[in-house]
């Protein structure tokens, strides 16, 4: 069974046992948390979508940390102007295990 969550404006295909990252969530390391943003919910022979969420499913996984991506640099520049802005940032993420998919 898979299914298609939404989580931080993001896409994701997930599967009992899959581990993902997603953008940073307010949850302690080893807490469950519930995505109920379900998009579509499939067994391999047949899918069920949402318009936009299938109603009634729900995804269970388990957080195993947080973490910051690796830096990148944004750097704006205009040539012959002495104009040059430097910018890094770095993006938080939440590591989750999907435990189990519920159907509605």
């Amino acid at each position: 069974m898979h299914a298609v969550i939404e989580s931080g404006g993001k896409q994701y295909r997930v599967e009992p046992g899959s581990r993902i990252r997603v953008e940073r969530l307010a949850a302690e390391e080893g807490e469950q948390v519930e995505i109920d943003r379900v998009l579509l919910v499939g067994d391999g022979e047949e899918a069920v979508a949402g318009t936009p969420c299938v109603a009634g499913s729900r995804v269970s996984a388990t957080v195993l940390g947080h973490g910051r991506a690796k830096k990148i640099n944004v750097i704006k520049f205009k040539r012959r102007k002495g104009y040059m802005r430097k910018q890094g940032h770095r993006q938080a993420w939440t590591e989750l295990r999907i435990t189990d998919i519920e159907t509605g």
